[in-house]
């Protein structure tokens, strides 16, 4: 069979368009799940702290609330005051957690959730009326006084499966409360001022945090952050409306010396620039996360409602609903776009509710995955008939994707594979891996010879669309660069993948640069206006 070199995969790409899921992360990718924004997961990142001097921590980020327009008020995006929102670790390879970090908010009014009050009418026939806004002035560091809605939220820490461990309630060392404050969301500058004031600001709400036998200290942050997460998304749904490789020789040449037509990086391919979310950052020693493991952390983040819920005729601000029964989850993410790209749309529902010890009934999309072969399909008559060859197949043809599996479930041999292997779906990072300093990050990861990055871990620097891509089509069959050298992983051959080693890209370019180089990392949300 004829392999299929970059040129011939450009013409074949100039030719024709080909139609294929949404790559938007965890934004909306199931049905039921679309119904509660406020649960959504879009996109979770663990990985080795590359903050100076934080080389012994390891940061847990889990972003919630997709799409968030920066002038979306009046009510802006609060969290659920009725949910569970969690970070699951696994140490010890069984797909069971070892540690659950869980949050739940509530939501308040000033002066007994009465709210700010104004005096309206002349005297005789005043009265006294509730404000509509947020706030009713200016919010700055130390003074929040205007505001007119408030978030704080308690956060435990379970020791054992979620249902049936040991559950501590932590304090913040500020106030030695259990109760945590989260910022107001950045309304715009008329209220926060600049930027820079805004950031001032939500860094009050960065918490230091005892856990249960830690030596050291934890932090966390609630709070509205700029989307990290970078996806060519418009023109993707427009029945993929660019030619899916890149361009130029290298990323960012400019010199048009790639593929023909194809698809160049710029910022403006980014469809989520001008989206906030809502960021659950924790960021905890190694020592106190690794058990007795080898060092290898499975991780993933949840969110669950009570199973019931009865909504009151005469809903009132603290009182609109009356939940009850078993806490029951509604929304999962390890890996990003496992439920985009793998999971069929008839089990997205049955993926987002499943535990990762059951993971063996979603085993099928991963060794067995439709994504290449609709891609053939799609593609291989206008290749054949471009070419007037006899193509088979464009799809990668190890069965089973031992590739995938070890990408998706398993973790790679003597870099994120733990010392127990329960094949399962969530993100593995080896804590021995020493983070590799921003400006030295390599945004394809280990496939990029930076050990550090995803799919050991992620950070909100990896560019994980191009790497999936890559990766589904083919790109671990070939050898890939390991400490400079040119390795392959012995999961399957350059024969098993005809275009295991075409760049595919989506044309959004993401780095490290981007986002900020200290906890909690991501960038300070964008204003509502300026």
């Amino acid at each position: 069979m004829k392999a299929l070199t970059p040129s011939i995969l450009a013409v074949v790409v100039c030719s024709t368009f080909v139609s294929a899921p949404s790559e938007a992360s965890s934004h909306r990718e199931a049905p039921n799940i679309s119904r509660f924004p406020t649960l959504d997961s879009t996109d979770f990142y663990v990985f080795n702290s590359y903050e100076q001097g934080r080389g012994d921590y390891v940061t847990f980020i889990a972003n919630y609330i997709p799409l968030q327009d920066a002038y979306g008020g009046p009510n802006y995006f609060a969290m659920d005051p009725d949910a569970t929102y969690s970070i699951h670790i696994d140490n010890d390879g069984d797909a069971v957690e070892d540690i659950t970090f869980a949050f739940n908010f509530k939501s308040m009014l000033p002066n007994d959730n009465q709210g700010v009050q104004l005096t309206v009418g002349p005297e005789g026939n005043q009265r006294t009326v509730s404000v509509p806004l947020k706030n009713v002035g200016g919010v700055a560091a130390g003074n929040d006084s205007a505001a007119n809605f408030s978030e704080s939220y308690t956060m435990s820490m379970i020791s054992g499966a979620q249902r049936t461990g040991e559950t501590t309630v932590l304090n913040n060392t500020t106030s030695n409360s259990s109760t945590f404050s989260k910022p107001l969301d950045y309304v715009g500058d008329k209220t926060f001022g600049s930027m820079s004031d805004y950031q001032a600001y939500a860094d009050q709400f960065v918490y230091q945090v005892s856990i249960p036998n830690c030596d050291s200290m934890a932090q966390v942050f609630v709070g509205q952050r700029k989307d990290p997460f970078v996806v060519n998304l418009g023109k993707t749904f427009d029945l993929v409306n660019y030619v899916p490789v890149e361009g130029d020789s290298a990323p960012g040449a400019g010199d048009g010396g790639g593929f023909p037509g194809g698809i160049t990086q710029s910022a403006d391919n980014d469809d989520l620039a001008d989206k906030n979310v809502t960021s659950i950052a924790i960021e905890v020693p190694k020592s106190c996360v690794t058990g007795e493991g080898n060092g290898v952390i499975g991780s993933w983040t949840t969110a669950s409602l009570p199973q019931a819920r009865i909504l009151n005729p005469n809903a009132k601000f603290a009182n609109n609903a009356v939940n009850g029964g078993a806490l029951t989850q509604v929304s999962r993410l390890g890996n990003p776009l496992v439920n985009e790209l793998v999971i069929g749309i008839k089990d997205k529902d049955s993926f987002s509710s499943a535990q990762p010890q059951d993971d063996a009934q979603f085993l099928d999309y991963v060794s067995h995955p439709s994504l290449p072969e609709l891609l053939n399909i799609l593609f291989k008559d206008a290749v054949n008939t471009t070419l007037g060859a006899n193509l088979e197949t464009l799809a990668p043809t190890n069965f089973p994707r031992t590739d995938l599996i070890t990408a998706f479930l398993t973790g790679f041999a003597g870099v994120n594979q733990q010392a127990t292997v329960t094949p399962s779906e969530m993100l593995r990072l080896n804590t021995g891996i020493a983070a590799t300093p921003q400006a030295d990050q390599s945004a394809f990861g280990v496939a990029g010879d930076d050990l550090a990055g995803f799919p050991n871990g992620r950070r909100p620097g990896d560019d994980v669309v191009d790497i999936a891509l890559r990766v589904v089509m083919g790109r671990l069959c070939h050898p890939i660069p390991v400490n400079g050298e040119e390795t392959n992983l012995g999961l399957c051959t350059p024969e098993d993948a005809n275009t295991g080693t075409v760049p595919f890209t989506d044309g959004a370019p993401v780095d490290a640069t981007m986002m900020d180089s200290t906890f909690p990392y991501l960038a300070t949300p964008l204003a509502g206006s300026k």
